[in-house]
């Protein structure tokens, strides 16, 4: 049998748990955002350049994900007269990217709905266990993020140009 049909470890079932978590507000995301006429990757872009103009490669890096996917994205939004391009002064060929008037508009009323639906998605928890398990989160965050470091010095430290 070699282990096949052992329970999964602590470990294990926390990221099966964080993943169904992620995945069902990913869900509640996308029909907060389509409510509006969006996509939940332009109500991300259009939310890290809410307060200050970024250029693509900025807003990707605080994202997470790619420049080229965030500048799909960007373009599209464009088209659609929810963001401008704006000259950078400390990069000629990477412009700034910034809210229109509509783009904000629109960006207020999805996260409007956005805090109705978290209010309600949790009104079975006390405000004190919500901040407890944002800590929690956070910590782990961090133990994970100093694994990786960990993880990445080791891989330098063995590699045959070292």
């Amino acid at each position: 049998m070699n282990g096949e049909h052992q329970m999964p470890d602590a470990v294990a079932l926390l990221t099966e748990a964080l993943y169904a978590a992620a995945a069902a507000s990913r869900r509640v995301g996308e029909m907060i955002a389509r409510s509006q006429g969006q996509t939940q990757a332009r109500w991300q872009l259009m939310f890290v350049i809410a307060d200050h103009a970024l250029t693509v490669a900025q807003a990707a890096r605080r994202l997470g994900v790619s420049r080229q996917n965030i500048q799909r994205v960007a373009n599209d939004l464009e088209r659609d007269g929810l963001i401008d391009y704006l000259p950078n002064p400390d990069h000629k060929t990477s412009p700034l990217v910034t809210l229109t008037t509509v783009g904000r508009s629109i960006l207020e009323r999805v996260n409007a709905a956005a805090r109705s639906a978290h209010r309600a998605e949790l009104s079975d928890f006390s405000p004190e266990e919500v901040h407890a398990l944002r800590q929690q989160l956070q910590s782990l965050t961090a133990s994970i993020h100093r694994y990786q470091q960990a993880q990445a010095q080791e891989i330098i430290d063995t590699s045959p140009n070292s």
